[in-house]
């Protein structure tokens, strides 16, 4: 039996205590193929939403799929993000909240995945000062904390 995330109740409990405490819950959203968000408000490939009460209708958040409408520029619309694009889930006027990682492109962790790496140049006179450091940490003895008594 596999594990269920937890991200869409963390974002319920955010939404809810929001709410409770008269605050405005803010979702951040890394907008995608599946999203459907109004494209003009989309800036650097994300979105940030108010899915406070006042803000939305007919707002439901299950376990794959945060679904509202809501009015951009006057005119209604519907807006769907699938919980995997949500990368968090924030109080307006405090912060608080959850962030969350967002799933790599996959044309972009292909490139990164298959990309040259620089070998490592150990034993070349490479070493940091931090490793000069530790090294003559570990050489110098202390003395023991203990005492013998006869």
């Amino acid at each position: 039996m596999s594990e269920q995330s937890a991200k869409p109740y963390l974002i319920r409990a955010i939404c809810e205590w929001c709410a409770d405490n008269a605050l405005t819950p803010y979702l951040a959203v890394k907008v995608d193929a599946e999203t459907r968000v109004p494209s003009s408000f989309v800036k650097n490939g994300e979105i940030v939403l108010n899915v406070s009460a006042t803000a939305t209708r007919k707002l439901t958040i299950d376990n794959a799929w945060v679904r509202f409408t809501a009015r951009f520029n006057g005119t209604s619309q519907e807006v769907s993000v699938p919980m995997r694009a949500v990368t968090g889930i924030f109080a307006k006027e405090t912060g608080y909240g959850f962030a969350f990682t967002a799933p790599p492109d996959p044309a972009t962790a292909l490139i990164e995945a298959t990309a040259p790496r620089e070998p490592e140049l150990s034993g070349l006179g490479t070493e940091s000062k931090a490793d000069k450091d530790d090294k003559s940490r570990k050489k110098t003895k202390r003395p023991s904390h203990l005492s013998i008594i006869k």
